[in-house]
Order: structure tokens, then sequence, then C-alpha cells
């Protein structure tokens, strides 16, 4: 059984240096919050038998530096494998009409922004948007409407750009 107090009491006692010890095997802060932060979480699972445990501490930095050795382990694997295969390649800067998209969605109320992205970008119809945010049919045409207005009134220049592209006369 689980006894929170001498948990507590054994926690406050040790994490600090507990995170010194993670901070020297991980050499890095962050890494050693979240070695350290697992390890106690290992040892409050089986705090009933490592209570009775000569040396908790000791057991707990070992734990802390297995951890270390597996995530090092992992990352140096992980590292071989981008080796092989060589970068990723380069993504390319956003166009200007991108940029200016975003800039413009930004500016729209959050429903608005919601419904034009799962319309345009995941081919949801309107029912299903409906569905998705738990709103009327009506509710979700309004917003895709008002959308489209705010956008068009945003970005005249694409907007005629766009119809010009699409006009077929």
């Amino acid at each position: 059984m689980r006894d929170a107090h001498s948990f507590d009491e054994f926690y406050r006692s040790t994490a600090r240096r507990m995170m010194r010890y993670g901070y020297a095997v991980a050499g890095d802060h962050t890494e050693a919050q979240d070695l350290v932060q697992e390890a106690f979480t290992r040892a409050w699972r089986q705090w009933g038998r490592l209570s009775e445990h000569p040396a908790p501490e000791a057991w707990l930095r070992l734990v802390v530096s297995r951890l270390a050795n597996d995530r090092w382990r992992r990352l140096h694997r992980w590292r071989a494998v981008l080796s092989r295969s060589g970068p990723p390649p380069t993504a390319p800067p956003p166009s200007e009409n991108g940029v200016l998209l975003v800039g413009a969605l930004r500016q729209l109320p959050a429903t608005q922004r919601q419904a034009l992205a799962l319309h345009y970008l995941f081919d949801m119809s309107v029912e299903e948007i409906a569905r998705e945010t738990d709103v009327p049919v009506g509710t979700v045409k309004s917003w895709l409407s008002r959308g489209r207005s705010r956008l068009a009134a945003l970005l005249p220049d694409l907007y005629t750009e766009e119809l010009e592209a699409n006009d077929v006369s």
C-alpha cells in the first residue's frame, strides 16, 4: 500500500538533488526535468515496495540514469537513420498570397475560420461541419458566407485575380 505522506517527504527531500543529478546526466535542463519526473512517477507506482528499500534515492538515481541512457540510444539511432536517408527536403518559402491569406484569416472570428478551414481544407460538406461543430446547418452557411465576404473585402486584389483566373468568357 502506498503512503502518500512518506512519498511526499521523500520527494521534498530528494527532488533538488535529483534535478541536479538529472541535469548532470542529460546536460539539458528540460531533458532533466522529464527524466526526473518520469523517475518519480515510477517511484510513486512502486512506493509500497520502494519505501522499504534500503536506499530509495539510489534506486531513483539508477532510474534517472537508465532513462537518460535509453533516450540517448534512441536519439543516436534516430540520427543514424537520418544520416542514411539524408536531410529532409528544404521547404519552399511561403508564397506572398499565402502570407496575405493567413493574415486575413487571422482577422476573422474563430467560428468563420473553422468553418472555412473544414470546408476548403478538408472538403467537408455544410452538413458535416454542422455535425462536427454541433450547430444548425443555417449557422454554418452563415459562417461560410460571412467568412468569404470578409476575406473578399480584406483581399480585394487576390479575390479579383481568382475571379479572372476562373473566368471562362
